[in-house]
């Protein structure tokens, strides 16, 4: 999941991110109603991006444009993170991200 967080949904989906109009947490992992939504965000773009007709437009309407929104609402799971580098960014720069601890999200594709 961080891998999907950090190289793939912080880079497509730039914001300005300014603590009070939006909101983001550069330690989104610390949060547990982020890494919740962001663990079902991962997991449909897995499921729906097999699908080369319609996938991608399912999961930005039905997933992204659902759950982006209610995490960065000011009074959102973010609230706390309205200040330091870590939680902002200007218009069109990815989103801020500091990386999980070492193990956290264990790479579930070398599990067997």
């Amino acid at each position: 999941m961080d891998e999907f967080v950090r190289d793939y949904l912080r880079h497509v989906y730039r914001r300005r991110i300014d603590g009070r109009n939006r909101c983001w947490a550069g330690r989104w992992w610390e949060v547990d109603e982020a890494v919740i939504r962001l663990e079902a965000l991962w997991r449909a773009w897995e499921q729906l991006r097999q699908d080369p007709a319609l996938g991608m437009s399912v999961w930005w309407r039905d997933h992204a444009d659902y759950h982006l929104p209610i995490l960065m609402d000011p009074d959102g799971p973010f609230a706390g993170a309205t200040e330091g580098e870590e939680n902002l960014s200007r218009r069109g720069e990815p989103l801020p991200y500091v990386a999980p601890p070492e193990g956290l999200f264990p790479d579930l594709r070398t599990q067997g």
